[in-house]
């Protein structure tokens, strides 16, 4: 196969049929200042066998699950995908899934979307799940927006212990807007209680607790709630959907709003996304929320069929008083996060909880043997803990991959204080074989 080049005349010839004389018309919107005018370097025109040839060369490069024992964690989890997840969503009939706007033609989306909400109240024990969003992030962004609309107010405390990357999102989001986002700081691993409390009043519109937090630690989030709660604010809990296998679900402590990134359910971290942004509240505040609701209905002949509810963020619909600008649910990432669900069940999420803590646990016994090596804090935490460690962090995790080790994350990326302290992770997929592996090698 060869590369042919077009010619002066098939330029003008393309140009011709879309109506414009030159090719610096397309341009034309783009300031001249703002165009870039130096000759692209890319290098001679390749056939496809060669761009396979280069492809190939490129992903030898990164290091896969596959390849290594992953002990990476920070929000993307090596979790296992049960071979029944890509079998299904990858059917012709979901190649096209997106946002369902003709409801008779789209009944097979509408119905996963549907046992989507379903599964995901059944999961949190809370009362309404909408249609899914990006990613956690901006699922969190969105729930701030939410409990500001509720509650008229425009004050936010959110613990530093909550994900930076879901900090920095909220922060992009809100730039701009009359609103105060007061950081927590934490003790131990976890919220500092007394700091949390002294800034509640009558102003916070939302209380952020993420549980497990960032650094693994299991926050007290009865009390957290309470305390909210008092001064009329709403809880917005960030959750890890595969820890409630084994932890109580943001229903049972009462959150006002529940959000998770849903890339543990069946999907593949792939480079830190895609994934899903979970959204469950309370059914009271369906109309604040940033999305679409699938509900189910009957014909004129009594037929069952599935159809949009409510639509309170369709900009075609709601136009400026909608809810939110995000226009799409990511719903083929939905759909294998069913299709997960359903496929393990109860018992099978119980199982894959367990494993992950009583793995988590053995690994954070065996490393902080180590020489050198001790664990940053005491709180209880779930399957990812935070440990010193003797030198960098980068130069460990080289070290580490030399031996199919994927090392920690970094975590004097995001926090200053806790420089030389990793974070790591341990899934169902971890075995007791490499996590010895892992001691020794540190």
């Amino acid at each position: 196969m060869t590369y042919t080049a077009l010619t002066e005349h098939d330029k003008a010839e393309m140009l011709r049929t879309i109506g414009v004389a030159s090719i610096d018309d397309l341009f034309a919107d783009i300031p001249a200042a703002l165009r870039q005018h130096a000759k692209l370097d890319i290098g001679a025109p390749l056939s496809e066998l060669e761009v396979r040839r280069k492809m190939n060369s490129l992903a030898a490069r990164n290091v896969n699950f596959d390849q290594a024992a992953s002990f990476l964690g920070a929000g993307m989890y090596d979790h296992y995908i049960p071979a029944v997840v890509p079998a299904i969503a990858s059917r012709g009939e979901f190649a096209t899934a997106y946002t369902p706007y003709q409801a008779e033609t789209s009944q097979g989306t509408l119905q996963v979307i549907y046992e989507f909400q379903t599964l995901l109240c059944q999961l949190t024990g809370m009362e309404m799940a909408n249609a899914s969003l990006y990613d956690g992030a901006t699922a969190l962004a969105e729930a701030l927006f939410m409990a500001m609309a509720v509650t008229k107010r425009s004050r936010f405390l959110v613990p530093r212990a909550v994900s930076p990357f879901y900090r920095r999102v909220v922060n992009t989001y809100m730039q701009g807007l009359p609103v105060a986002i007061e950081e927590i700081p934490f003790a131990d691993g976890i919220t500092d209680a007394e700091q949390l409390t002294s800034r509640l009043s009558k102003d916070v519109a939302a209380v952020v607790v993420q549980q497990p937090n960032f650094f693994g630690c299991l926050e007290d989030v009865q009390a957290i709630g309470e305390a909210a709660h008092a001064q009329g604010a709403l809880l917005i809990s960030v959750f890890n959907p595969v820890s409630l296998g084994l932890l109580p679900p943001p229903g049972s402590y009462e959150a006002d709003i529940a959000v998770a990134e849903g890339q543990s359910l069946g999907i593949a971290a792939q480079f830190g996304g895609p994934g899903v942004g979970l959204f469950c509240c309370r059914k009271k505040f369906a109309r604040f929320a940033p999305g679409r609701l699938v509900g189910t209905t009957t014909d004129e002949q009594g037929r069952e069929g599935f159809t949009l509810t409510l639509q309170t963020r369709e900009q075609h619909i709601r136009r400026e008083k909608a809810t939110s600008n995000i226009c799409t649910n990511q719903a083929l990432c939905a759909l294998m996060a069913s299709i997960y669900l359903s496929a393990m069940g109860p018992q099978g999420l119980k199982n894959c909880a367990e494993q992950s803590y009583h793995k988590a646990h053995y690994a954070a016994k065996a490393v902080a043997k180590s020489k050198g090596y001790e664990l940053a804090f005491k709180a209880p935490f779930f399957h990812e803990f935070a440990v010193r460690v003797p030198s960098s962090v980068a130069e460990v995790n080289q070290r580490l991959l030399e031996k199919s080790i994927i090392g920690g994350y970094d975590l004097g990326r995001d926090y200053p204080e806790l420089e030389n302290v990793m974070l790591l992770c341990c899934t169902e997929k971890r075995t007791r074989e490499e996590i010895d592996l892992l001691a020794n090698a540190l």
